[in-house]
């Protein structure tokens, strides 16, 4: 096998990967309709439309279209009555809204460990982060894996907790047939730039619960309830709408959306199955109940043991070398700034304030699973996933290669 490219070998890749988002001249025409309609916010047939097809594609019954995957994830929990001093557990590898989106209803997360295979939230841990104050559970679909939806209903259903899915990485996954997003009692996503379906910035929130339903879009508008008065304001509520230049580009994106995703299921497992010969990385965990991934990451652990303790970096800038995208990924939450200074709001309000009673002290949480993986983790983005057989067989030929001639970057 040739030199690393990083030492001045030929990389094993020369040519670009499939660029995202994917447009053509359907976006521009149905852009160009909506700016000459002259109807760009209320009322919103296009954001109607869409969200009409988005529930049914999800397999719910309905879903509300709205400004982000973050917003979509604080309706939820205040549609679920959820707020001052009420603790909601969520796993510490995941974006920061995850997180954010419960202080911002003033209620406090709570982190619980991960599995180490499939990187999810571990069912397992939910029973030891308990207590009378937990009111629901935020599983994350990480990469677009869908969680152990079973076990983590069995503990929902146990300890009577409200479970809201964070999706916003899972357009199109499946757990044992059925769509993620509405298998809870609510289900979150996100439209921003790098997601499998985006307008650039925008979310929704599916759901079967209709008085659920009935209330985040009330509080997505305003106060307003559907069918009554333009003027007339039955709840607390802001706008948070989504608008019809963001649904005409959604509706675009849902028609090219089972393809993409069969294809980046095709390749996933491709690349799965080409990397069981390289003992040095090991892949997401698929569980069998997996029935769809979304792959909007496809993530590994690098393994150092088998590289004679090769840092995670240089093992990163060879693979970048060779020709293939690649990043690190997330640290554990509760390391983040936000709560080792306790910068959550007036007053360190909500875990100081006198409705949640002990503070937490993030600064002693230490999950071992997560620390692990952390210090491991390397991610391949959706769109390298996009492309031919032969461009993920490049991915797998760089990984062996450069696992393979390691010691040349010792």
């Amino acid at each position: 096998m040739p030199a690393l490219a990083l030492n001045g070998g030929t990389p094993v890749r020369t040519i670009p990967f499939p660029p995202w988002p994917v447009f053509d001249e359907r976006e521009e025409r149905a852009l160009v309709e909506t700016l000459r309609s002259g109807v760009w916010g209320i009322p919103r047939p296009r954001v109607e439309e869409f969200e009409e097809k988005f529930a049914a594609y999800h397999d719910a019954r309905f879903a509300v279209a709205c400004t982000s995957g973050s917003t979509a994830l604080k309706l939820a929990i205040l549609a679920c009555g959820i707020g001052t001093g009420d603790e909601i557990i969520v796993p510490p590898y995941t974006f920061i809204a995850t997180a954010t989106c419960v202080l911002l209803c003033n209620a406090v997360p709570i982190f619980a460990d991960i599995d180490p295979e499939t990187f999810n939230l571990d069912p397992r841990a939910i029973d030891a982060a308990v207590t009378p104050r937990t009111k629901a559970i935020i599983p994350v679909h990480l990469g677009g894996c869908p969680c152990d939806m079973d076990g983590i209903g069995e503990a929902a259903k146990k300890h009577g907790l409200r479970v809201i899915e964070d999706a916003c990485q899972a357009h199109g996954a499946e757990w044992k047939g059925r769509k993620v997003g509405a298998i809870g009692d609510l289900g979150c996503f996100s439209f921003q730039s790098s997601k499998n379906l985006t307008c650039g910035e925008g979310g929704a929130v599916a759901s079967d619960d209709e008085a659920l339903a009935e209330t985040v879009d009330s509080i997505h508008d305003v106060g307003r309830m559907k069918g009554k008065g333009f003027y007339e304001h039955y709840g607390l509520g802001t706008n948070y709408r989504m608008n019809e230049f963001q649904a005409a580009l959604l509706l675009c994106g849902l028609e090219r959306l089972p393809e993409q995703t069969a294809r980046r299921n095709r390749n996933g497992t491709l690349l799965r199955d080409l990397l069981r010969a390289v003992p040095a990385v090991a892949p997401q965990k698929v569980d069998p109940r997996v029935t769809s991934h979304a792959y909007h990451l496809f993530p590994i652990r690098y393994r150092r043991e088998f590289c004679k303790n090769l840092p995670r970096e240089r093992f990163l800038a060879a693979l970048q070398a060779e020709g293939i995208p690649c990043s690190l990924g997330y640290t554990p939450l509760y390391r983040a700034p936000l709560f080792r200074n306790e910068r959550y709001g007036a007053r360190g309000c909500p875990a100081s304030c006198p409705y949640h009673g002990e503070k937490p002290d993030y600064s002693k949480v230490f999950l071992p699973v997560v620390e692990q993986v952390c210090g491991e983790m390397v991610w391949f983005q959706q769109r390298l996933l996009l492309g031919t057989e032969q461009d993920t067989r490049d991915i797998a030929d760089a990984i062996a290669k450069v696992v393979e001639r390691y010691d040349e970057l010792l």
